[in-house]
C-alpha cells in the first residue's frame, strides 16, 4: 500500500489486491490515500481476521476494521458483479476522488466458476472519461507543479482539514449510482446502491450484501412466490458512503420489521456494523415520514469464516422475524448452546429451479479431482447455452485432504450461493472415505453413485458399509464403478485419476451427448498438456478414453446380506482427550464439523496438543514395505514419509526384545 500511496501522488493510475490481516496492515496508508482525495481501487477477497485461530475462509470482518479509513466500499456477490464492479468502482473513483475498497466473499465469490459476459475493452474505455484520468495526472506531486504534502498540522488546523473532505463524501453515492446507470446503458446491466427483491408490500425485509444476498434472492423468490410469504430481500452495494436516502427509498412503506445481516463480529458493541446502519436509517425515515410507525430493527450473525448460508436459514430468519420474540444479536447456520442465541434452521427448503443438475466430487488434495471438475464445468459451459456454477472445498491439509467439488448445471442462472446438500450424483474418487464420511447424505432418490476401486463390481456392494447400503437401496440408487488407480498405473501416471474419473462422470451421468464431450474435453487436453510433450497427452487422451470404457454399472440387491468393515473406534487413555476427541475432533474429520455446538469450543482457543496421532485417514491405496537389502541407510525415507510412519533407530543387538521375524533389522 506505501507502493500504491507513492505511485498515486506521482500521478498514477495503480491498483492493489489483498485480504484478511493484508488489508489490516494496509490501513496507516489507506488513512494517508483518503485524506489526499487519491482515487484508486483496492480488490478485497474479504476474509476472516485470526481471532481465537487462525482462519483463511470468508466473511467480513476485514472490510469492517477498514470502514473507518475513509475508502468506500463496494460488494459484488457474484463473479458477474466482480467484473462489472471493478469497472464502475474505478470509474467513479476517478470521478469523485475517493478511493475505494471492492470486496467479495473470499473462496465463496473468489473461488466460484460461473458463466458470465466479458465486459469489451470497448465498455471499459467509454466508462472512464479522460477528463478524470488528466485531473489526476494534473495533480501528481512532480517538480514543474510543486506542493507540499504530508505536513504536521496542530489542534488550531486538523479538524477543520479533517471537515473539509465532507463534500466529496456527499456527492459520491450519486456519482456512483450515474457510474451504474451509464454501465446499464453499455451492458444492460443495471445495478442500484440498494436493490430491492420481493413482494411490493412487503412486511419483514432482510438487509444483507454479498454472496450471502444471492441466497437469499432465491430463498425470498420462493417463500413469496411459493408459500405467499410478505417477505423482501434489500441488496446492499454501496456500504461506504452509506446514503440514508437511497435506503430509503428502496425499503417498502410496509416494512414493520427490517432485518439487518452481518457477516462479521464485534464483540461488546450494541451491534454489527451494517445493523447499526439500518437502525439510524429508520430512524431518520421514522422522523422524515417514510413509515407511520418505527418499524422494529433486529441484527444477527451468519457465515463467518465461510460457514454455510442456505435458503433454509434465510426462512429461519423471516420466521423469527414474524415470531412473539423477534430479538436482536442473534445468530444463525450453528447451534448456540452457551449464549442461545442461535435460529432453529432445520425446516429445509428447496428454492433451486427444478431443471438444475446436481454432482458432488470427493477426492484427495493432489489427485486431480478439483482440477477436473473446473474443466468439467468449461466443457459444459461451453458447448451449451445452459447456466453452470462450481464451488471447491479443502480441508486445511492440502495435498492428502478431502477435497469436494460441488458442480450446478441448469437452464436458469443460478444463485445457489451455498454448498450442494441433495446431489443427483455424487462421485467418490477415494474409497477411504465410505464409512468415514457420510458421502451419500441427502443424495435424491433414484440418483447415481460413482465409485473409484479396487473391489470388482459384482463384489462392491457387500464391501460398502452398511450405512452406505442402506442409502443405496432405500434410495433406489445406481451404482457404479471404476479401477482409475489401476488405469493410471499402466499408463504411467500413477495417482493422477482426475481425466479418468471426469469421463467416467460424463459416460453415466448422460448430461452432454458423448460426441460433444469426447471431442470438448480431448481438445481440453491437448491445448493443456501440449507444452510438456506428445507422449504426455496421448496418455492423457488415453486415460480419457479408458474411463468411457471401463466404468460399468454394479449390481445392487434387494436386501443386505453382508456389509463391509465399519470404522474402528479410537481407543484413547486420557479422558480429557477422549471428551475433546469425540465431541470435536472426530466429527471435523467425518466432515460433521458443522455440527460441533459452541459449547464444544474452547473460548480462547487452547487444544489439547498430540492429537492428530488419533487421526487414521487411511489414504494410501498401497502399503509400502522396507527392504533391508536395499536400504543404504540414509534416512531420508523418514523425512519424505507423509505419513511419519517410518522412524529409524540405532541399538544394541542386546536390547532387542522382539522375534527377529517380526523386527527386522540390518547391521549399523
Amino acid at each position: 500500500s506505501g507502493a500504491i500511496h507513492g505511485a498515486l501522488t506521482g500521478g498514477a493510475l495503480a491498483t492493489t489486491f489483498t485480504a484478511s490481516q493484508g488489508l489490516l496492515l494496509m490501513l496507516p496508508n489507506m488513512f494517508k490515500i483518503s485524506g489526499e482525495l487519491a482515487p484508486t481501487v483496492f480488490h478485497i477477497s474479504a476474509r476472516s481476521i485470526s481471532c481465537q485461530a487462525l482462519s483463511i475462509f470468508g466473511d467480513h470482518s476485514d472490510i469492517m476494521c477498514a470502514r473507518s479509513a475513509g475508502f468506500g466500499i463496494v460488494l459484488s456477490g457474484n463473479p458477474q458483479e466482480v467484473m462489472d464492479n471493478a469497472l464502475i468502482a474505478q470509474a467513479a473513483a476517478l470521478k469523485s476522488r475517493v478511493p475505494f475498497l471492492h470486496a467479495f466473499d473470499g473462496f465463496r465469490t473468489s473461488h466460484e466458476i460461473q458463466k458470465i459476459e466479458e465486459v469489451p475493452f470497448e465498455v471499459m474505455a467509454q466508462m472512464l472519461d479522460e477528463e478524470d484520468i488528466v485531473a489526476v495526472r494534473s495533480r501528481a506531486l512532480r517538480p514543474e507543479n510543486p506542493t507540499m504534502r504530508g505536513t504536521a498540522q496542530n489542534p488550531d488546523l486538523y479538524f477543520q482539514g479533517r471537515e473539509a473532505v465532507n463534500p466529496f463524501y456527499d456527492k459520491c453515492p450519486e456519482i456512483f449510482q450515474a457510474a451504474y446507470d451509464r454501465f446499464a446503458k453499455l451492458t444492460g446491466r443495471q445495478y442500484r446502491l440498494f436493490d430491492y427483491y420481493g413482494a411490493p408490500d412487503a412486511e419483514a425485509v432482510m438487509v444483507i450484501m454479498g454472496s450471502g444476498a444471492e441466497t437469499a434472492e432465491e430463498a425470498v423468490a420462493y417463500l413469496h412466490e411459493q408459500e405467499g410469504k410478505k417477505c423482501g430481500l434489500l441488496k446492499v452495494r454501496l456500504y461506504r458512503p452509506f446514503s440514508t436516502k437511497r435506503f430509503l427509498e428502496a425499503l417498502p412503506a410496509t416494512a414493520k420489521t427490517v432485518v439487518a445481516m452481518d457477516r462479521t463480529k464485534e464483540p461488546g458493541s450494541d451491534g454489527e456494523p451494517l445493523y447499526l446502519d439500518v437502525r439510524s436509517a429508520c430512524v431518520d425515515g421514522t422522523r422524515e415520514g417514510k413509515f407511520k410507525e418505527m418499524p422494529l430493527v433486529i441484527g444477527g450473525r451468519y457465515g463467518l469464516s465461510s460457514k454455510e448460508f442456505t435458503p433454509a436459514m434465510v426462512k429461519a430468519v423471516f420466521k423469527h422475524a414474524w415470531g412473539d420474540n423477534p430479538f436482536s444479536g442473534f445468530t444463525v447456520g450453528i447451534h448456540d448452546d452457551v449464549s442461545h442465541l442461535s435460529l432453529d434452521f432445520s425446516e429445509e427448503i428447496d428454492s433451486e429451479h427444478p431443471s438444475t443438475y446436481r454432482a458432488k466430487f470427493y477426492g484427495l488434495g493432489a489427485d486431480g479431482t478439483v482440477g477436473a471438475s473446473k474443466n468439467t464445468i468449461k466443457v459444459f459451459g461451453e458447448n451449451t447455452d445452459k447456466y453452470v456454477q462450481g464451488f471447491f472445498v479443502y480441508d486445511s491439509k492440502k495435498a492428502g485432504g478431502v477435497t469436494c467439488s460441488h458442480l450446478r448445471f441448469s437452464d436458469k442462472p443460478i444463485r445457489s450461493t451455498y454448498l450442494i446438500t441433495k446431489p443427483d450424483f455424487v462421485a467418490v474418487h477415494a474409497e477411504s472415505f465410505l464409512g468415514r464420511i457420510d458421502v451419500l447424505k441427502g443424495i435424491k432418490e433414484g440418483g447415481t453413485v460413482l465409485i473409484n476401486t479396487y473391489t470388482p463390481p459384482e463384489e462392491l456392494f457387500n464391501h460398502l458399509p452398511r450405512r452406505e447400503q442402506e442409502t443405496i437401496i432405500n434410495k433406489k440408487l445406481r451404482l457404479y464403478c471404476i479401477n482409475a488407480y489401476e488405469i493410471a498405473i499402466q499408463l504411467g501416471i500413477p495417482g493422477r485419476i482426475n481425466t479418468t474419473m471426469q469421463a467416467a462422470f460424463f459416460k453415466v451421468s448422460g448430461i452432454l451427448p458423448e460426441d460433444v464431450y469426447a471431442r470438448a474435453i480431448e481438445g481440453a487436453i491437448t491445448k493443456t498438456y501440449s507444452g510438456k510433450g506428445s507422449e504426455v497427452v496421448e496418455m492423457n487422451i488415453k486415460a480419457f478414453r479408458l474411463g468411457m470404457e471401463k466404468v460399468v454399472e454394479a449390481p445392487v440387491p434387494s436386501e443386505i446380506t453382508v456389509s463391509g468393515p465399519e470404522i474402528e473406534p479410537v481407543e484413547i487413555g486420557d479422558e480429557d482427550v477422549r471428551v475433546f476427541y469425540d465431541e470435536v475432533l472426530d466429527p471435523v474429520g467425518r466432515q460433521e464439523g458443522d455440527e460441533v455446538p459452541v459449547s464444544r469450543m474452547p473460548a480462547d482457543g487452547a487444544f489439547p496438543t498430540a492429537t492428530s496421532q488419533y487421526e487414521k485417514r487411511s489414504i494410501a491405496t498401497h502399503l509400502p514395505v522396507w527392504n533391508p537389502e536395499l536400504c543404504i541407510q540414509c534416512n531420508l525415507c523418514s523425512f519424505v514419509c507423509p505419513h511419519a510412519a517410518i522412524r529409524p533407530k540405532v541399538h544394541r543387538k542386546s536390547e532387542i526384545k522382539l522375534p527377529a521375524d517380526e523386527y527386522i533389522t540390518v547391521p549399523y
